[in-house]
Parts: C-alpha cells; sequence; structure tokens
C-alpha cells in the first residue's frame, strides 16, 4: 500500500475545505427552510460546477496517459484523487434528483398539456433520468477507479503489458466519457429548456469542464511550487507546459461558443434564438461582455506571454482567474432558464445561495479530494521521467 502523503499544503487544504464546506452547507440548509426552490437552483449550479472539476480531471489524467508529456505526469496523482471524488459527487446529486419537479418543467404535472413535451416524455420523464444520471456517476466511477488503481500499481512494479493496458483503457474512456458527458449536460442543462436544442451544447460542457479541470490544476500547483518534491520537479518547462494546454483550451472556449452564436443567429430560426435572446438582453447583456472580456480576451492576450506561461505564480493568478469565470459562465449557460422558460429577457437574480451552494460544495469537495490526494506519493514513482526530472539539474527543467 502507498505511503500517506505528508504534505503541509494539502493538509491546510483539507482542514479549509472542511471548515469552508461545513459553514455553508449549514447556510445553505437554512436556505431550505427559506427557499425551497431557490435552494434547489442554487444547488444544481454549485454541484455541476464541482462535479465538472472531478469530470474534467478523469479526462486530463486519461488524456495524458494515452499522450504523455510532463504537463499531465507531474500533476497526475491529483488528477486521479480528483477523480476519485466522483462516488461522493454521485451522493450529492440526490438533493438535484429530489428537487426534479423545482427544476425541470418537463417533470411537471403540467407538461402533460405541452405536445411538444409529450414527444419527448419517452426520454424526459424522471425515471430515466434519475436512472441516466445513475449510470453516468457509475461509469466515471468505474473508469476513475481502474485509471487510478492500475496507475498506482506501476509505483510498485512498472509493467509494459500494464501500461499498454492503460493506453487502451484511456483511448476506449475519452470516447465513453466524452459521451456520457454529452448525454448528463443535455439532462442536466439543456433540458431546463426543453423546447430549445443545440448540437454543440454538449460539446460546450466538454470544453468548460476540461478548462475547470486545468485551471483548478494550475492553481493548485501554483500553491505546491514551494514544497518538496514540486520545487524540482516543477520547472518552467512543464509550468510552460500547462500554460500552453490553458492557453489552447481558452481559444477552444472561445471557437466553440462563438460557432454556436453564429449558426444559431444567421440560421435566426425561432425554436434556437430564444437561448441568446435571454441571454443578450437585460442584465444578462453584462454578464455576457464579462465572459468575453474576462474569459476570453484578457486571458487570451496574458496567455500569449512566454515569461508568464513559464511562472508558476503568474499562470496560477491568470488560471484562479479562469476558474471563477467558468463559474460565470456556468450560470450565464443556465441561469436564465431557471427562472423561466419564455422567449422573453428573463431577470438576473444573483441569490445569496447561489454563493452558500459554490462554497459549501466546493469546500466539501476539495476536502474529499485533499483526503484522497494524501493516501499516496504526490509523484508517480514508478515513472522514469520523474527520475529523471528530479535528478536533473535546475536549468535542465
Amino acid at each position: 500500500m502507498s505511503p500517506r502523503t505528508d504534505s503541509p499544503a494539502l493538509e491546510r487544504l483539507q482542514k479549509t475545505g472542511a471548515a469552508t464546506g461545513g459553514l455553508f452547507l449549514v447556510a445553505l440548509a437554512v436556505g431550505l427552510a427559506l427557499d425551497r426552490e431557490q435552494f434547489f437552483r442554487s444547488y444544481l449550479l454549485g454541484w455541476l460546477f464541482w462535479v465538472g472539476v472531478a469530470v474534467g480531471c478523469l479526462g486530463l489524467a486519461m488524456l495524458n496517459h494515452l499522450t504523455g508529456g510532463l504537463w499531465g505526469l507531474v500533476p497526475r496523482r491529483f488528477h486521479e484523487a480528483a477523480a476519485r471524488t466522483l462516488p461522493a459527487m454521485g451522493l450529492l446529486l440526490v438533493p438535484v434528483l429530489l428537487g426534479v419537479t423545482s427544476l425541470y418543467a418537463w417533470a411537471r404535472p403540467q407538461a402533460a398539456a405541452d405536445p411538444l413535451l409529450r414527444q419527448k416524455a419517452a426520454y424526459l420523464n424522471v425515471p430515466f433520468f434519475v436512472g441516466r444520471a445513475a449510470i453516468y456517476l457509475a461509469v466515471w466511477s468505474a473508469l476513475a477507479w481502474l485509471v487510478s488503481s492500475w496507475s498506482r500499481r506501476e509505483d510498485d512494479a512498472p509493467d509494459p503489458a500494464r501500461a499498454a493496458r492503460l493506453r487502451g483503457l484511456s483511448a476506449v474512456g475519452l470516447v465513453v466519457l466524452s459521451l456520457t458527458t454529452t448525454f448528463a449536460s443535455i439532462d442536466w442543462g439543456m433540458s431546463l429548456a426543453p423546447h430549445w436544442f443545440s448540437t454543440i451544447y454538449g460539446v460546450l460542457f466538454i470544453v468548460g469542464w476540461t478548462l475547470e479541470a486545468l485551471s483548478f490544476t494550475i492553481v493548485l500547483m501554483s500553491r505546491l511550487a514551494g514544497e518538496e518534491p514540486f520545487t524540482r520537479a516543477l520547472g518552467p518547462t512543464t509550468v510552460h507546459d500547462l500554460g500552453k494546454l490553458l492557453l489552447a483550451f481558452t481559444m477552444l472556449w472561445g471557437y466553440v461558443h462563438f460557432s454556436q452564436f453564429l449558426i444559431i443567429w444567421s440560421g435566426n430560426v425561432s425554436e434556437e434564438t430564444p437561448f441568446y435572446l435571454r441571454r443578450l438582453h437585460g442584465a444578462w447583456e453584462a454578464v455576457a461582455i464579462l465572459l468575453l472580456v474576462f474569459h476570453f480576451a484578457l486571458p487570451f492576450a496574458l496567455l500569449l506571454s512566454r515569461p508568464l506561461k513559464r511562472s508558476a505564480r503568474a499562470l496560477g493568478a491568470v488560471a484562479a482567474l479562469m476558474l471563477l469565470m467558468q463559474l460565470v459562465d456556468l450560470y450565464w449557460l443556465i441561469g436564465p432558464d431557471l427562472v423561466g422558460h419564455g422567449p422573453e429577457s428573463a431577470p438576473l437574480r444573483v441569490h445569496w445561495m447561489d454563493a452558500a451552494a459554490a462554497l459549501g460544495l466546493g469546500g466539501l469537495w476539495l476536502f474529499l479530494f485533499a483526503r484522497q490526494a494524501r493516501t499516496a506519493p504526490v509523484l508517480p514513482a514508478g515513472a522514469p521521467e520523474v527520475r529523471e526530472l528530479l535528478a536533473a539539474p535546475a536549468e535542465m527543467r
């Protein structure tokens, strides 16, 4: 069994996460007693954000096993630890399932009067919705367990055959993860507005969740950069690789969002345009501009700088901004549909329970993550690249 990791930063993260999560989850429980409808809306927002970090980390772990590279080898154990929180995130989905009639118009009795919803009833019904959610979480948890356990065995006894099986599992797993994430985004996000549809909606979630996970990874690496063994392992070259990947996904985020906007706006189909009519008018327009500036334009400009991408602290600051903007982006994607389903612009309602859910579930998730991360060495000791990296002179890293 792998020895426990003694990391002051991870220990602080675990304690801070427990305290923060406990405090804000108590506040959220009070909110449930005060306003049941708002509780479910806020809880869904917070849960979708933090499950996205876990799913995105699982994807990054499999991507690195498939392609290699120090960008994913150094934080590999953290990606696996984040993925191992998925069974707990499945349990934390229960409040969403209990509040399904409050959140989703198709789950309410009056949906039977809507001809379009009657046609979609074979798919959009509560038992099938719950069953699909269970399948998604079970598949993600199984992939996380297999990738993590096989990867850890390489520390004790490296085996080329097992490494090859791990690459094969990652190749198949990435396809399965992409498909299940697409259907999960349709169920949990797009069906909030059951009359609207977009074939690129799943891609928005895949890119967004991967960007969340990558941003979280960089923030964590920047916090650990002063601790051993990361003072030796996290050299400018590895930080630079992470910075380039963050730039690539920032551009991809902008591309998929602009692609959907261009296609829907130029097509001018009455079933599709309400999505942007609701998000580009009133106070939501300010949120869209905020995302354009702080989620794309500013990070894109900053990440063009090579010195910034080679500094763990500077890159960590940009990644922290991206992580915050991903929460704003998620709110922009689903927020208007949580408060109404008509074509008109929905009011912008930022409730205190939105922050309580994000911080409460976030604190709990960070506690679970840090506890998992401390059960194994922070670096994959079985990888020869890691041993070479730790032994290399500083100017060679």
